[in-house]
């Protein structure tokens, strides 16, 4: 077994990870196989990371031959019972289960019950068409961060190598095995910031400014479109826009502008008791009975969940489900639903932050 250490005495995050977990309580885990089942492959490779209290460090266990899996599984895990919180990118799916797996296969009761598990790969990639990536791979996230590599093999390149490695322990194939895990491990620690476009969904954004914007669309009309600035829970390295429903998104740093378009026109609000109501045709309104008693039996009829409404001219936003009440919608069937624009409502900051983070959910599920 080869086991090799690096000081990274130079080297800082550039995303709050305390927000995650305490810093000295966190192991960095990469690994290196021959396939991707543990029963007819073999691991070859475990690296890591830790924060001595000082500076960063990367340890890499290294098999220089096939049976010396036992080895490093048992110097690993020794080694990462002194951390609680393991950080991998797609860990959930590769990592963690190949290891506990292939310490079965060998007779070791190793596991990982005493470990929390944080995967970069599965929080940022329900948000992979909202960043426009192709894919969530770890070299792609890398890319659209800016993240330059040294290693330009990748793992599937570097099993050969490996094979060749065992049959012949070449220097040079050990140092190409040993970068490509070490960059791995060090580039788990550079896209951590790429979880701040994760934070836009699940963080507070807070609403700073809101303003009514006026413009012209493409007919020629003169339009109304509600324009948010909003502070975003961590700063974005990477600027990103996004639109959908006719909404606009653009972050930059620790900011974002949220344009909503504004409808003014006539709605419906809809009673809930249609039974407690008549529906007056000629006025196309519904009261009360208690009050529409007092109206002639022939200009009045039993409302209908249909036609138990009132009409209100306003100023109207958007919503995808009911998240402000009262509602109201174009008519009984329609699917679209929105919540006046009061003036009340356009005095209430915190109500402006809740709907920002309502119009970013509506995008996250949209992409």
């Amino acid at each position: 077994m080869y086991t090799q250490t690096y000081d990274l005495e130079n080297f800082t995050l550039a995303y709050p990870i305390e927000q995650l977990a305490p810093l000295e309580q966190i192991l960095f885990l990469d690994i290196e196989t021959t396939g991707f089942t543990a029963k007819s492959s073999y691991l070859y490779m475990i690296g890591c990371a830790y924060y001595t209290g000082e500076h960063f460090c990367v340890r890499q266990w290294m098999a220089e031959k096939y049976e010396e899996e036992s080895d490093i599984l048992n110097a690993f895990f020794d080694f990462a019972a002194n951390y609680r919180f393991l950080i991998h990118f797609n860990g959930n799916n590769f990592d963690i289960p190949y290891l506990q797996q292939k310490a079965a296969s060998l007779g070791l009761s190793h596991h990982f019950d005493d470990h929390d598990g944080i995967d970069i790969y599965k929080r940022i990639a329900p948000y992979k068409f909202f960043l426009k990536l192709p894919n969530c791979k770890q070299k792609t996230v890398e890319q659209f961060l800016h993240i330059d590599r040294e290693d330009k093999y990748t793992g599937g390149e570097l099993i050969n190598i490996y094979h060749d490695y065992v049959s012949e322990p070449i220097p040079e194939f050990r140092d190409l095995l040993l970068l490509h895990n070490k960059e791995d491990v060090i580039g788990m620690m550079q896209i951590l910031p790429i979880l701040s476009y994760h934070d836009i969904f699940n963080g507070k954004v807070t609403a700073k400014k809101v303003q009514a914007n006026y413009y012209t669309d493409y007919n020629g009309n003169k339009r109304q479109e509600l324009l948010m600035t909003v502070a975003l829970p961590n700063p974005l390295p990477v600027p990103v826009s996004a639109s959908a429903e006719n909404c606009y998104f653009k972050g930059e740093e620790g900011t974002a502008t949220i344009r909503v378009p504004i409808l003014e026109e006539e709605l419906k609000y809809y009673y809930a008791n249609y039974k407690d109501y008549y529906y007056l045709p000629s006025e196309d309104i519904a009261l009360h009975k208690s009050v529409a008693d007092f109206v002639d039996k022939e200009f009045r009829v039993q409302a209908t969940a249909a036609t138990c409404y009132t009409r209100k001219y306003s100023q109207y936003l958007r919503q995808w489900d009911i998240s402000f009440e009262p509602f109201f919608k174009r008519d009984y069937k329609s699917k679209e639903i929105y919540f006046e624009l009061t003036d009340e409502l356009k005095k209430d900051r915190s109500a402006f932050s809740r709907y920002a983070s309502h119009v970013l959910d509506m995008m996250s599920s949209t992409y």
